[in-house]
């Protein structure tokens, strides 16, 4: 009987796909996206140097492992910055997408604002 239930537990703890990783409960806790209006990004905010910088340090400690060069083949898109609207980035920052955890609960909305300012510049290299 032990046996069983201890099966029955591992079974739940792994689930389909293995072991249960630490991000999981934050995407199912994820509010959805209406829960915070998308700033709207004017082109003086994208240009303030101030905002770039905070951007250009959350990309270097978090963001760059998974979209920067040195991850590619295979973690993440790399980016196409000028394809893509500021709106959209953020959405993506904040909610995440497929298998991007959503950044909300771990960055402030400044720095998640900062993070568009930055791959938006003239400067960001991926």
């Amino acid at each position: 009987m032990w046996v069983t239930v201890l099966l029955i537990a591992a079974a739940t703890a792994l689930g389909p796909h293995g072991p249960a990783r630490a991000q999981d409960p934050a995407k199912a806790a994820a509010p959805a996206a209406s829960d915070e209006p998308v700033p709207k990004f004017d082109p003086k905010y994208l240009r303030d140097p101030a905002n770039i910088k905070i951007g250009q340090g959350v990309w270097t400690t978090q963001c760059r492992h998974c979209h920067g060069a040195s991850a590619y083949p295979g973690k993440a898109p790399k980016l196409n910055p000028g394809g893509m609207e500021p709106e959209f980035i953020f959405d993506r920052v904040t909610y995440g997408f497929k298998a991007m955890p959503p950044w909300k609960a771990v960055f402030t909305l400044e720095e998640r604002k900062g993070v568009v300012a930055y791959i938006k510049s003239d400067g960001f290299a991926p």
